[in-house]
């Protein structure tokens, strides 16, 4: 896979056995040598997002410490930065400077580290292991859990106002996350997710509206972030558009497979807990097999819809791979 196992807490590297496997084999195919670009790059992104990332989150001197804490132990405890790597190699794919993209990137990290949180809370998954450790509200106790979540999610909108430019795409980066992040994305899906948790005659079409609003929405917004900071044309606005939502899709069939099927270790996560809350998923309404070939069809959609960047989405196609191929 493209990211390897936690070597720490906080640790996800690359290794070059671990290329997923459809990207093995010939090492001129352009798949395979997508997946060497982005073998070459990823640890550089992610530590560049790693050091933005604790650069926002201890600059608040007033902040009180034990909320500071919190939002550190979350948004610091490592993972694949896969939302907003999605943010600088859309950027990239549009020809613009991810430099001036790295707010966005660490916005939607916030918002997403938020939404984990907030998901982990007794209330909600009551999970009790996140990244590899125990979630934040078993350490920090629940209230400033909450707060925590709160707070990063309201300073994701702080750094985008403030450090994208200019002021009219930073106006429009914050329409696009909150709409992503909120009752119509996000956060109405989760609540369709629990809403689902009673049907009694569950659809595909209940289902993939969900986890478009619960996963897809924000995974699509990764890419239009990057999009918008590098004034994309409308033509690869829409392909940025039309990836997102089917890597988005595809991300989600993975997790459920995963949850079944997955290591706990490897994950860093519970797994077990859909099947045992009564979650609608795509395996307990498809099966696996119909599972896997429909988060395949998914990818094979999004990699076409980036063809139009040619050279510059070879790493966004390689990533696609990555979602389908991964094990955590």
């Amino acid at each position: 896979m493209i990211a390897a196992r936690f070597e720490n807490e906080s640790d996800h590297r690359w290794s070059p056995e671990r290329i997923p496997s459809v990207l093995r084999g010939n090492v001129n195919a352009p798949m395979a040598k997508s997946a060497v670009l982005l073998h070459e790059s990823w640890n550089a992104l992610r530590n560049d997002v790693e050091t933005a990332l604790e650069r926002y989150v201890e600059s608040a001197p007033d902040c009180p410490e034990p909320l500071g804490k919190a939002m550190s132990y979350s948004l610091m405890a490592g993972g694949k930065r896969l939302r907003p790597i999605l943010v600088l190699l859309a950027c990239e794919a549009c020809g613009g400077d991810t430099t001036a993209a790295m707010p966005a990137a660490c916005a939607i990290e916030m918002v997403h580290t938020y939404s984990l949180i907030h998901d982990d809370l007794p209330a909600m998954d009551d999970d009790d292991l996140r990244r590899g450790r125990p979630t934040n509200h078993v350490v920090h106790g629940e209230a400033t859990a909450i707060l925590a979540g709160d707070a990063l999610l309201t300073l994701a909108f702080e750094v985008l106002a403030r450090d994208i430019k200019p002021t009219r795409v930073a106006a429009a980066c914050c329409a696009d996350l909150a709409s992503a992040a909120g009752r119509a994305g996000m956060v109405g899906g989760q609540m369709a997710d629990l809403e689902a948790e009673s049907s009694e005659m569950p659809t595909l079409e209940q289902l993939e509206q969900i986890h478009r609003c619960k996963t897809g929405r924000l995974l699509t917004s990764a890419l239009t972030l990057g999009g918008r900071i590098a004034q994309a044309d409308d033509d690869a606005f829409n392909a940025l558009t039309t990836y997102g939502q089917c890597l988005g899709l595809a991300f989600q069939i993975t997790d459920d497979l995963l949850d079944i099927a997955g290591d706990v270790e490897t994950l860093g996560k519970s797994t077990g807990k859909d099947v045992a809350q009564g979650k609608l998923t795509y395996p307990a309404l498809l099966g696996v097999e119909e599972s896997q070939n429909r988060a395949r069809d998914l990818i094979d959609e999004a990699c076409r819809s980036v063809e139009i960047f040619g050279d510059r989405g070879r790493r966004l196609d390689a990533l696609a791979h990555f979602v389908l191929e991964r094990d955590h």
